[in-house]
């Protein structure tokens, strides 16, 4: 199985943007992509706060491959993405870093791995040394945790006042968050539908939701 794994932070690194990466590089290199795996996660959440996203880490089977933009999406923590990459190769499974355009697997060599990890190390120091928000940053909003019914809304082409009137927010207000977080062109390039959470759903509450859509027939 072929996975195109994207996750929703609050930088520069948007959803449509992970998309474009992953498109080209899929394209470029011959890979089929199977089922696209969006997670909405904080980016300060450590994996014990991310348990879906660990589950789907421990399932990958021999063989599978995932495709992702960067190491940064995989985990802002250099001492988790260590662990991450050690699952995968210890299941045999491939991981492709498109913004470097590399393949991580058992026969890649760790002078190829190193730059990577001491750029991730680089960047996370130069994170916690900024003060106010970084350049090109883009700030949370409380549109955010509906991000995924919203995605649902537009699927099913349901005009942005019939959705702010569902939702209970202003239309404008949500007109400007679609537009921001380019939701319509995400919805263009998906490879697969959007699976709802629980009402009840823990990982809801606390704004985490892995979301693995259901496999196209």
């Amino acid at each position: 199985m072929t996975y195109a794994y994207l996750r929703q932070l609050s930088d520069n690194h948007s959803l449509s943007k992970q998309q474009q990466h992953i498109l080209s590089y899929s394209l470029s290199h011959r890979l089929s992509i199977e089922r696209e795996v969006m997670e909405y996660s904080s980016i300060s959440h450590t994996m014990e706060d991310r348990e879906k996203f660990e589950a789907f880490i421990h399932n990958l089977a021999e063989g599978d491959c995932i495709i992702t933009q960067s190491l940064w999406v995989l985990s802002s923590h250099i001492d988790e993405v260590i662990k991450i990459i050690n699952c995968m190769l210890s299941h045999k499974v491939d991981l492709h870093i498109t913004d470097a355009n590399i393949l991580i697997n058992r026969e890649t060599g760790i002078s190829r791995v190193f730059p990577l990890l001491n750029t991730l190390n680089e960047t996370q120091r130069e994170k916690r040394s900024q003060i106010g928000r970084p350049k090109g940053s883009r700030s949370s909003s409380k549109f955010d945790p509906l991000q995924p019914q919203i995605i649902t809304l537009l699927r099913e082409k349901m005009s942005v006042s019939a959705m702010a009137r569902e939702l209970g927010v202003s239309r404008s207000s949500l007109k400007d968050y679609i537009e921001s977080r380019e939701l319509r062109q995400i919805i263009a390039r998906s490879w697969a539908e959007v699976a709802q959470p629980g009402k009840n759903d823990r990982e809801t509450e606390r704004h985490t939701l892995l979301i693995c859509p259901f496999e196209e027939n």
